[in-house]
């Protein structure tokens, strides 16, 4: 029940706004979000709305925005996460709903150039040399797995527990490769969850893998941060925890984000035919 009063408190939240703002309300999912987007938006013809909440910001999103659909609510927009949805069939469709290029937000930093230059001010060229190895794909094949018991997790209703598990015992600080066993383990901990096998979970990781699926729409982008952060510290750089915390290397790549970088993504291609489909709403600065 709590669910829908949200629901219902934020599309009301957005129509009585409208009484005094005749622009565009573009929903996001959470504070860093709105923070990424504000440094692209014309404000004075588009207002940022966060809209976070339980189960899931995304689907108090998408129920907020069917909700202002049905009553013919004009100038709404809203960008999600794509999360799985390009990787499975059943997923909520709208003109007035785009998805993130990849996984998330986080993933799209991590896949732009932003990610060369935080390496380039945290890593160490000599440790960088040692590493042998492209340190993106480094980090897609360490995330990849976690991706994947997510994506089982959820499609099999596991209830799997993944915030605050520990990584530095499952990825090896010095190659950033992943123990399997020690991550289900790990997650199996976390979430309580100590009837599940991990044999079991590691054959259903196994088939799960065996389909060619992008890696950037498998892997969280917080899941790929917290590996950068290890990485940071031994096997390409030589860094103090505090000084390359998850939350902190987020921030220093959306700086590190270019406004060269979003124009050439899909949502940006998606907010200008939604605005060529809606005039006369705008949602981008017209020099972008």
């Amino acid at each position: 029940m709590r669910e829908y009063l949200s629901v219902d408190r934020h599309a009301n939240a957005i129509r009585l706004r409208r009484s005094v703002f005749s622009g565009t309300f573009l929903l996001v999912e959470g504070s860093s979000d709105k923070i990424f987007y504000e440094r692209f938006i014309d404000k004075a013809a588009c207002e940022l709305v966060t809209v976070s909440g339980k189960p899931s910001s995304k689907l108090l999103i998408i129920a907020v925005l069917e909700i202002l659909e049905k009553s013919s609510f004009q100038g709404v927009l809203a960008i999600v996460d794509a999360d799985f949805d390009r990787l499975e069939t059943s997923s909520h469709d709208s003109p007035n709903l785009i998805r993130t290029d990849t996984h998330d937000l986080e993933t799209m930093l991590l896949n732009s150039s932003a990610l060369d230059k935080v390496i380039a001010e945290f890593g160490s060229e000599d440790k960088i040399n040692k590493f042998g190895r492209d340190v993106r794909t480094a980090l897609l094949e360490a995330g990849m797995s976690l991706g994947y018991l997510l994506w089982i997790s959820q499609s099999e209703k596991l209830n799997l527990a993944f915030e605050d598990i520990t990584f530095s015992r499952f990825i090896d600080e010095q190659t950033l490769q992943i123990d399997e066993l020690k991550m289900i383990q790990e997650v199996k901990n976390k979430s309580q969850a100590f009837s599940l096998k991990s044999e079991d979970i590691q054959q259903r990781l196994t088939i799960q893998k065996s389909s060619s699926h992008d890696p950037w729409q498998v892997c969280c982008g917080h899941d790929l941060v917290e590996i950068l952060s290890l990485g940071l510290r031994k096997a390409i750089g030589s860094n103090k925890t505090t000084d390359v915390e998850p939350n902190s290397l987020e921030r220093n790549l959306r700086l590190a984000y270019e406004e060269a970088y979003f124009c050439n993504t899909q949502i940006y291609f998606g907010i200008r035919t939604w605005e060529s489909n809606n005039q006369p709403f705008k949602v981008l600065r017209d020099y972008i």
